[in-house]
């Protein structure tokens, strides 16, 4: 069964929105002696299932459920760059993934709205 693409770009935004919160935490986060910085999961299922739609070039995503069913989850980084000296969050990194994170957001709120405007077009019968 196919997956549409507006399902794949509403879990782009929920990914996206969680990125963001945990984003906000590490650079709160910064100057706290031993905390450790956290990322979120979630570019190998959004690759994939983006590898599926140019294979197919269509709107909907072939394949399975699963493409989406994975988990968006939050990890902990253990590595033990002590840039800082604190802890293991470099700001100047974490500002770049911040900015990165804005333009996937954006990118997926704006294709999802011209999904729904189109929708709408349709229904109103072609009438704007």
């Amino acid at each position: 069964m196919a997956v549409p693409t507006n399902k794949l770009l509403e879990r782009v935004l929920d990914y996206a929105a969680l990125k963001q919160k945990v984003i906000s935490q590490n650079i709160a986060n910064a100057g706290t002696i031993n905390y450790k910085r956290k990322d979120v999961e979630f570019s190998a299922t959004y690759s994939n299932a983006i590898k599926s739609v140019e294979k197919n070039h269509i709107g909907s995503i072939g394949g399975n459920q699963k493409t989406l069913q994975t988990k968006i989850k939050v990890v902990t980084d253990d590595s033990e760059n002590l840039d800082s000296g604190f802890n293991n969050v470099d700001v100047n990194k974490e500002m770049a993934d911040m900015a990165q994170n804005t333009i996937l957001f954006k990118f997926a709120a704006r294709k999802l709205n011209n999904y729904f405007k189109s929708l709408q077009y349709v229904i109103s019968g072609g009438k704007r």
